[in-house]
């Protein structure tokens, strides 16, 4: 019997979490964890992570596995998700990937290859078109990968294009995603009314507020959230930091997280929108879990 890997996808807000688990009750399955920021350590509140107890004793992956000074890697993710994925594969259960974030979701998912780097050889590419400029830099790319050349708008990218080609002996364009799974999956989408998702993550930003997001920031900061790239750019932690240092007033700091979850939301949905492999489903229908448990039945092997 093939064991689809299944991945519970959408907006931020959408119940990904809650479908996700039931479907693990439903189909014997692990959770793996595919949002970027449930990575860290101590970020409970503010990334609505799941706690010990609402896991309802269903084993979930990938959570707090980074202190906030880390930064997150799509490369490692891809490494660990699909060591993960084989292993509960292996153990006869379901691996169902829950999260909002798409480039994670993919490098599970998709044949996605990432090339390589090297700190010394992008330093040194980096200076070379300092002295040659630009135009002399774009032709030595365009006699290797052509496509690279016409697509690419920025010097930092001419310069990963470059040295990407310069270690590997293949054009940076060769590293493209595909839409293709890896391994046999079924990706499901939550879609949402999006006038009740705005309200309802406005609703979501003040309970956690009220749950004692401002003194969560607070304690990761002095664990040193100001020097995590990617942690303290995350929505409510940035905004909550500044309330710290005085420069934004806590009532301020809920009305932007707001507005840039609900931006965020719209880029999800943009994203997932984009992958006609998603097989949506209605997120306040009656019966979401028996509806999902179809999709799942009807694009893998699962009795």
């Amino acid at each position: 019997m093939t064991l689809p890997v299944v991945a519970v996808v959408g907006p931020t807000g959408s119940g990904k979490s809650e479908l996700g688990l039931a479907l693990a009750r439903r189909l014997d399955g692990e959770v793996i964890n595919a949002d970027a920021l449930q990575f860290y350590r101590g970020m409970d509140i503010g990334t609505a992570k799941l706690g010990p107890a609402e896991r309802q004793g269903i084993e979930h992956h990938l959570l707090d596995v980074l202190d906030v000074t880390q930064e997150a890697s799509v490369a490692a993710y891809q490494e660990d998700a699909r060591r993960i994925v084989g292993d509960v594969r292996a153990r006869g259960r379901v691996p169902i990937l829950v999260g909002g974030s798409g480039l994670y979701i993919r490098a599970a998912l998709d044949r996605l290859e990432f090339p390589p780097t090297d700190s010394g050889v992008r330093a040194r590419l980096e200076a070379e078109l300092a002295a040659t400029g630009s135009a002399a830099f774009r032709q030595r790319l365009r006699a290797v990968d052509p496509a690279s050349a016409e697509r690419i708008d920025d010097d930092r990218r001419l310069v990963r294009a470059v040295e990407v080609h310069e270690i590997s002996g293949r054009p940076f364009s060769a590293f493209m995603p595909r839409r293709e799974y890896h391994q046999p999956a079924v990706q499901i989408g939550l879609g949402v009314d999006r006038d009740a998702l705005r309200e309802r993550l406005a609703g979501r930003v003040h309970a956690m507020v009220r749950r004692g997001l401002a003194d969560e920031v607070e304690r990761l900061a002095a664990d040193g959230l100001r020097d995590g790239r990617t942690a303290s750019r995350a929505l409510g932690y940035g905004q909550f930091l500044r309330v710290l240092d005085g420069s934004l007033t806590e009532q301020d700091a809920i009305e932007e997280t707001i507005a840039a979850t609900r931006r965020f939301a719209r880029r999800q949905l943009t994203w997932f929108r984009g992958d006609p492999r998603v097989a949506w489903t209605d997120w306040q229908a009656p019966g979401l879990v028996d509806r999902a448990l179809a999709i799942v039945r009807q694009h893998g092997d699962i009795s």
